[in-house]
């Protein structure tokens, strides 16, 4: 006859699991609660943004904070330098093609103005409407160097990053405002380039992501009271 204490878990076993899953409970509400936080961050990004976007245009700040005046909406006059634009590679809801960037002078130095999009079949700035000042829209900070799978090139001409500094080093235009300007759309509905638009949107999936955490918590916590249970159960037998 089987002894019945041979059929019983080792002792250290379930200790080792007890603690596992104690920590593991306690790791997955930190989580949980570090992503209740993200959520209220991006809810107050969210409205600050909403509120520099689509506010009553102001002036252009002095200095400029990425933080504070991301998507502010700013009006902006200065002088159209002779300067040829520079194409940077776009990808946008209307397909492949370029952000035109084009600099004007300002008492403050040069700005770099990106009048909207063009498909690939509308370099030419002969399809263009021309650009009229002042302009009006919304203070974006410069992207420098490239991107994850590409870099800018100077040197070619080739642009995949509205980074100004860059842009005005190549094209030696001097003292640079490190944002650009992104306009409204000039001239009539149907005229290149397409302007205003910016995507005044924020991935928000913080809420699911703390629930996710709460439940494996949760699960972990039933898994946890099981072993306790059970493991009574184990020696009264």
């Amino acid at each position: 006859m089987t002894d019945g204490n041979t059929a019983r878990q080792p002792l250290w076993v379930t200790a080792a699991l007890l603690g596992v899953s104690a920590v593991l409970i306690v790791v997955f509400v930190l989580l949980g609660n570090w992503q209740v936080r993200r959520l209220v961050w991006k809810q107050e990004l969210i409205a600050a943004v909403d509120a520099r976007a689509f506010g009553e245009p102001a002036g252009v700040p002095t200095p400029f904070d990425p933080h504070q005046h991301a998507y502010l909406r700013a009006s902006v006059d200065g002088r159209l330098l002779d300067q040829p634009a520079v194409l940077v590679k776009a990808v946008t809801g209307s397909g492949p093609g370029y952000w035109v960037m084009s600099p004007i002078k300002t008492d403050r130095g040069v700005l770099w103005v990106n009048r909207g999009y063009v498909p690939a079949e509308v370099q030419n700035p002969a399809d263009w409407s021309p650009l009229s000042l002042p302009i009006t829209g919304l203070l974006r900070p410069g992207v420098s160097g490239g991107t994850l799978l590409e870099r800018n090139d100077p040197a070619a001409g080739r642009w995949v990053s509205r980074d100004p500094m860059a842009m005005s080093k190549a094209l030696n235009l001097g003292p640079t405002l490190p944002y650009f300007i992104d306009a409204d759309h000039q001239g009539a509905s149907g005229t290149w380039p397409r302007g205003g638009l910016t995507v005044v949107r924020f991935r928000n999936p913080h809420l699911a992501y703390a629930l996710t955490w709460y439940a494996m918590a949760a699960l972990f916590a039933a898994a946890l009271a099981y072993l306790i249970w059970s493991g009574r159960v184990a020696r009264r037998l």
